[in-house]
């Protein structure tokens, strides 16, 4: 069989001619696994993946966090939740219902500012209801999410994926053109450990690592304005100087967040502390 049955001269293919055929780059990208077409009502320019090592560490409030801050820079957006089994973004933006489909596919529900969401959530009827799926599955969804959903144009969709290093992540950096990732994190002196996991990850995945993430970095009295270290030091600048990654923002325990999440109101609110990241994926 050719090395390359894909490649308009595969009759001739041979592993030597192959190295510089686009396809077979392409191909590399996703650890040799070609990636699913887009939907054909979709124009979707970048693919952002927020991941963690860990559970618990706010990767879905980053995610949120990030769109917003986008969407209000004027950037047509997108959120793919990713997370099957403990999907929270429609929550936070105040979603909720059924989506519908069309001939085109699934027709993603929009925020008021016009933030496009899909997620399990809005599949069910029960949104309480619990997802009891096996991973290939939950994989196979994954990847409906991405080519049976009509995003229509997006410039920035991000994808919102569960924690460490298994199925779904794994279905996400081969399926999708995943064009970056950012990891989430805590302070703890172990998240050192974790977060090379998920870095780890990505490259042998061959997907850029953008920034880091640090959540729960500290509590601010609100009395006296001391920065409290609930968590201990924060360790993020040692491992983003060490792996060479930029640090996208670190953020505080805020009660206000929290709040925003809780009502719905996301799609309104504003995260100054992830200023540095939002003007990084400007330049992608």
């Amino acid at each position: 069989m050719p090395e390359n049955s894909n490649c308009s001269g595969a009759s001739s293919c041979s592993k030597e001619s192959c190295e510089g055929c686009p396809s077979n780059a392409k191909n590399k990208a996703g650890g040799g696994i070609a990636k699913e077409p887009m939907n054909a009502a979709s124009n979707v320019k970048k693919v952002i993946g927020v991941v963690s090592g860990k559970g618990g560490v706010g990767k879905s409030f980053v995610t949120a966090s990030l769109a917003a801050a986008m969407n209000r820079a004027g950037y047509k957006v997108g959120i793919m939740d990713a997370d099957i089994t403990g999907p929270s973004i429609p929550k936070m933006f105040g979603i909720h219902g059924q989506v519908y489909g069309t001939d085109d596919g699934m027709v993603p529900m929009e925020t008021e500012n016009g933030i496009k969401i899909m997620s399990i959530n809005l599949l069910l009827d029960d949104e309480e209801a619990p997802v009891i799926w096996r991973g290939p599955v939950i994989a196979g969804v994954v990847k409906q999410f991405w080519n049976e959903t009509v995003w229509g144009d997006v410039d920035y969709l991000f994808v919102d994926m569960p924690p460490g290093t298994g199925d779904v992540p794994l279905t996400v950096f081969q399926s999708l053109p995943v064009d970056g990732i950012v990891i989430v994190t805590s302070p703890q002196e172990l998240v050192q450990m974790i977060v090379k996991k998920a870095y780890n990850m990505a490259e042998m995945m061959h997907v850029p690592v953008l920034g880091l993430v640090e959540n729960f970095s500290y509590l601010k009295c609100p009395d006296c304005g001391k920065e409290i270290k609930l968590f201990g030091e924060s360790h993020i600048d040692d491992v983003a100087k060490e792996l060479g990654i930029p640090v996208f923002g670190k953020l505080p325990l805020d009660p206000a967040f929290a709040e925003q999440a809780d009502k719905g109101a996301f799609a309104t609110m504003e995260n100054a502390y992830l200023d540095a990241g939002v003007e990084k994926l400007k330049t992608l």
